[in-house]
């Protein structure tokens, strides 16, 4: 399986209070779909590609922010690996095989781009960054 194409459809940022006292931060990623897309590449191929769909939030609480983005994830697999997907999808699974890997990519992606968001309206960065220490 290869990630051939990653992008976000929509991104929305809300920032509804400047107080952050007793905050806590919760992260959700979901996939909301998954199609079998016919390849337009001038190369012939015997893998299928898949479109899967997702959403990745971030939710300050009490009510101070949240951070949504959506997208799609275009995935090159073996036409055995299409079946197994597009079998599993009919209950909104995706196979445990591949959800790992799946969502790694959508969390580095995501994060990166959240806490560029972060930085912008002044939201406290979900993720610890490094920091220069004294050495002494």
């Amino acid at each position: 399986m290869k990630v051939i194409g990653f992008n976000f459809n929509k991104i929305s940022v809300e920032k509804k209070s400047d107080k952050f006292e007793n905050m806590k931060i919760h992260n959700d990623i979901s996939i909301a779909s998954v199609k079998q897309i016919k390849s337009q590449s001038p190369f012939q191929t015997k893998d299928d590609i898949l479109e899967l769909g997702f959403n990745y939030d971030l939710t300050y609480s009490p009510d101070i922010a949240k951070i949504s983005l959506s997208g799609t994830m275009i995935l090159m697999v073996e036409q055995k690996v299409t079946k197994e997907f597009m079998k599993r999808w009919k209950n909104k699974k995706v196979p445990e095989e591949y959800k790992i890997l799946i969502f790694n990519v959508i969390l580095k992606k995501s994060n990166l781009r959240a806490v560029q968001l972060e930085d912008e309206l002044n939201i406290p960065i979900h993720i610890p960054l490094p920091t220069a220490r004294d050495s002494k």
